[in-house]
């Protein structure tokens, strides 16, 4: 049987989820036709928003159904540059590739702002940026992960939005590894954007939202007809959204944050216990409590990876959003990890059906590795 530990990645589909997804393939029409089915659609859909909004500490109106997090990223980044005539963006060496890239397309000038030695950002050349453009007279869009992906980093938002807020620049918050686990309090927030997933707390893939604050409604991306308000143009997918919903809601009931960081612990310890030479990143920096990142100096990822797929083990070696990636993390890369340590780097992440056992299974797998990794250094 499969251990899966790669919850970052996308959780497992929790029941009333599933359930809610399936039910909703079973109806037919148009959310925005005016006959019966299609207003049946739009009340799966409103129905839906409501609770989004309420998981998320927003109001109803402020919920924008968009195709994935990194389509409310780049509606976000790109459609903010236009609307808001943005003259530069900034953002964080450790964000998502999402963000990064979306700031890339942007068709403006790009500022990376640098990270510690544990991946926290650098709050103090931030502020310069800021106080720079502010005396220029320019105006920045400034976009953060809040919680790292790779290393389950938390930035410190409530510090983010002190420092951005009381300004006319703009800030944009990827939650997409916060939703769930962390109060968002958007709509009480100083933050004017934020991105989250359905996927990553259980819900189905291909469904996201962006959240956004009234002065911000005007920010587009996909144009079409008058959909999500006229904010995101295309026939909303009411299934996918009714699993979002469901997710939205069934998530809290049961994901356990205290549990989920007495894994990571349990896990570290263990870690050390068999190999006392094991790296594990952002150990000093406040984390989200699912997620470990550890390297073991001399086996590369690609090798440990292979190994522990081969017994059943599913983990990865950062974000599963570029397509076959595994080797160099650019979230190591940029919180000064050295090559040869960063290409052994491996991300295990817990969530709401990981247990105990799957501790021992992961361990059993990975000391087999770690044995002929030691057979083959004395045979050298």
């Amino acid at each position: 049987m499969s251990v899966y530990l790669d919850h970052n990645a996308s959780a497992p589909m929790l029941p009333r989820a599933r359930a809610a997804l399936l039910d909703a393939f079973e109806m037919v029409g148009n959310p925005s036709s005016v006959h019966s089915p299609g207003r049946a659609l739009r009340a799966l859909i409103d129905n839906a928003r409501d609770r989004i909004a309420k998981a998320a500490g927003a109001e109803t109106k402020q919920v924008v159904f968009t195709g994935s997090a990194t389509e409310a990223l780049t509606q976000a980044i790109v459609g903010g540059v236009k609307a808001f005539a943005i003259d530069r963006v900034v953002v964080c060496a450790t964000d998502h590739a999402a963000a990064l890239k979306a700031a890339e397309a942007s068709g403006v000038s790009v500022r990376i702002v640098g990270v510690d030695a544990h991946g926290v950002i650098d709050r103090d050349a931030l502020k310069q940026q800021v106080e720079t453009a502010s005396a220029a007279g320019e105006k920045l869009l400034v976009a953060v992960s809040w919680i790292n992906n790779e290393t389950g980093v938390v930035q410190p938002r409530r510090s983010l939005e002190a420092l951005i807020g009381p300004t006319p620049h703009i800030l944009v918050i990827d939650a997409v590894q916060a939703f769930g686990k962390r109060d968002l309090d958007f709509a009480a927030s100083a933050t004017d954007m934020m991105a989250i997933s359905a996927h990553k707390i259980g819900g189905p893939a291909g469904i996201g939202a962006l959240l956004v604050k009234g002065h911000a409604d005007t920010v587009r991306l996909i144009p079409g007809g008058g959909q999500e308000q006229g904010r995101r143009g295309g026939t909303e997918s009411a299934a996918l959204i009714a699993g979002f919903g469901a997710a939205s809601e069934e998530f809290a009931e049961v994901f356990e944050a205290d549990r989920a960081a007495a894994l990571v612990a349990a896990f570290e310890n263990r870690l050390i216990s068999v190999s006392p030479d094991a790296v594990i990143f952002s150990r000093g920096a406040e984390r989200v409590g699912t997620t470990v990142n550890f390297a073991v100096p001399g086996i590369k990822n690609t090798v440990a990876m292979m190994g522990l797929d081969l017994a059943g083990i599913a983990v990865s070696s950062g974000s599963a959003c570029s397509s076959g990636k595994v080797g160099r993390s650019h979230v190591l890369s940029a919180m000064g990890v050295p090559p040869d340590l960063s290409e052994c780097g491996l991300r295990v992440s817990f969530g709401w059906s990981s247990a105990a056992e799957d501790i021992d299974a992961f361990f059993s797998a990975f000391e087999t590795v770690l044995s002929r990794h030691r057979r083959n250094g004395a045979a050298a």
